[in-house]
């Protein structure tokens, strides 16, 4: 499994646009490539339909080729669908890969069963499948309801926890922020690694 970041950078709603289109950009080359894609967590755009981040989890045998084949800075051109006569056509977004820590052991771990609902992947389960995961000693808490059983959710729940914990740890240490916060900060406007074009958000080869 590899974690893979689509984020907007604190950019306008045009890259937020952008980061929308490229997840259903990223799903599709996913399903061609056989890698199973589910969103993991995200973050709304201001507008309906955008977003500002989402993280989604990719599994099969080409995850990693396929998240390293998006990791970097994306640009999109296009004239804005927001502001017309905006002269900006050029619209930057980032993808950054995740590689799950260890795992956090269970003992550790308060796991509470609940329906899911709501957006969570390609099939939302009407059972008890989603898992909220409370790591005891630091309150961090996560829900879980991409994955269709609650053993594959449970696992999911206990990388998720290993990975905000070890951001926590880098926030914590000499002041540094954690990686995942950085990257949301900090994409290059240059020397992109994939381009796409029009509506469409249509590769650039």
């Amino acid at each position: 499994m590899r974690l893979l970041q689509l984020s907007s950078a604190q950019g306008p709603d045009e890259c937020c646009l952008a980061v929308s289109k490229a997840l259903a950009r990223l799903a599709e080359e996913a399903c061609a490539a056989g890698v199973t894609l589910n969103r993991v967590e995200e973050e709304p755009g201001r507008v309906a339909g955008t977003l500002r981040s989402v993280l989604v989890s990719l599994t099969g045998e080409q995850a990693q080729a396929l998240a390293e084949r998006w990791r970097g800075t994306l640009q999109w051109t296009c004239e804005s669908p927001y502001r017309p006569r905006h002269g900006r056509k050029n619209w930057f977004i980032g993808a950054e890969v995740f590689t799950p820590v260890s795992e956090v052991p269970e003992s550790d771990i308060r796991f509470e069963a609940q329906r899911a609902s709501g957006p969570g992947g390609q099939h939302v389960n009407k059972t008890d499948s989603a898992i909220r995961a409370t790591h005891l000693a630091s309150g961090i808490s996560v829900k879980v309801q991409s994955e269709r059983s609650q053993h594959a959710n449970k696992k999911l729940a206990r990388l998720l926890i290993a990975h905000k914990l070890e951001a926590l740890r880098e926030a914590q240490h000499a002041g540094q922020k954690a990686q995942r916060r950085r990257f949301h900060h900090q994409i290059a406007r240059g020397n992109p690694q994939r381009c796409f074009t029009g509506k469409g958000f249509t590769p650039v080869k």
